[in-house]
């Protein structure tokens, strides 16, 4: 046997029972490494992965990601977390410790369009998506037979002008407490503030554009209009300003007089679902620490 004990339905490998990740920032100045490292040493850890970035030496902010076996973690991750934040407290440090076998929990938030729907139920079922999808919700019914067909609800949630802000209280009932991960896998209305709030960096979009260009509607069309040569897609997380969130991840395809929007719109929509299954796959792996706009991706 390979696996042993559930986390929400999915497998837990032996070694993530012992295995955690920490994610770091703070003000960059000597010592931090071999701080983080001692303490790691001294509480019996065995790092098997650490990444490190500074913006500037001199004054700037400082990243760092490790992931770490410790043996009989789930009974000393409390203790190990007291006593770290007298390190913490000292760098002055934004920190969390994630544990492996705890699986995050995903909403997808979908509306007709399903290619990165399926990308990410496909990915999910083949264990590239090491988390738990708790639900699919759509302001459509179309994708209902689908989605369920892999064992995951589907709540169907309408929204119109006049009904907008009952279906987003809905949304929140739904999710409130019981989702780690907001996938915005090309729903297409705009996330209000009562969810952004409690969900900040934890809402992922894909924008079916290289920001920052071609923004609002039909930007296959525009793009088409202007004769771009190039093409491509972002993946961002949402704040309240409209695609103005922290980019995560971007890709770009060569294009050329020769593609009509249709083949625009083909071309983009594989690049969509590849960028936004990219980013997902980076936040549930604890590979992205947030700074003001910005993002710091350990990929």
């Amino acid at each position: 046997m390979d696996t042993h004990i559930k986390a929400g339905g999915r497998p837990v490998k032996p070694y993530e029972n012992n295995r955690a990740r920490m994610l770091i920032s703070c003000p960059d100045g000597p010592g931090i490494v071999a701080a983080v490292s001692h303490f790691l040493h001294e509480h019996g850890a065995n790092i098997v992965q650490s990444d490190q970035y500074t913006m500037d030496p001199e004054g700037g902010m400082f990243f760092m990601r490790v992931e770490f076996d410790l043996d009989l973690l789930g009974e000393k991750l409390v203790a190990l977390e007291k006593d770290f934040s007298v390190i913490a407290d000292k760098f002055q440090m934004k920190w969390n410790i994630h544990q492996l076998s705890y699986k995050k929990k995903l909403a997808i938030f979908v509306s007709k369009e399903d290619h990165c729907l399926v990308e990410l139920l496909w990915q999910w079922q083949a264990g590239d998506l090491d988390a738990e999808i708790s639900m699919v919700i759509s302001n459509h019914p179309d994708m209902k037979e689908f989605v369920e067909s892999f064992g995951i609800p589907y709540h169907h949630i309408p929204v119109t002008a006049n009904t907008k802000l009952e279906a987003e209280q809905r949304q929140l009932d739904l999710v409130n407490g019981k989702v780690d991960l907001i996938v915005l896998a090309r729903y297409m209305q705009i996330v209000s503030p009562a969810l952004i709030g409690p969900y900040r960096n934890r809402i992922i979009n894909i924008h079916h554009s290289f920001l920052p260009a071609f923004v609002g509607g039909k930007p296959y069309a525009q793009a088409y209009e202007r004769g771009v040569k190039i093409i491509g897609a972002t993946a961002h997380y949402v704040t309240e300003e409209l695609d103005g969130g922290p980019i995560i991840e971007q890709d770009v395809q060569r294009v050329s007089h020769r593609d009509d929007v249709s083949e625009l719109k083909r071309i983009g929509r594989t690049i969509e679902r590849v960028v936004l299954a990219r980013a997902v796959k980076w936040h549930i792996e604890d590979r992205i620490l947030v700074h003001q706009n910005k993002t710091v991706v350990f990929n």
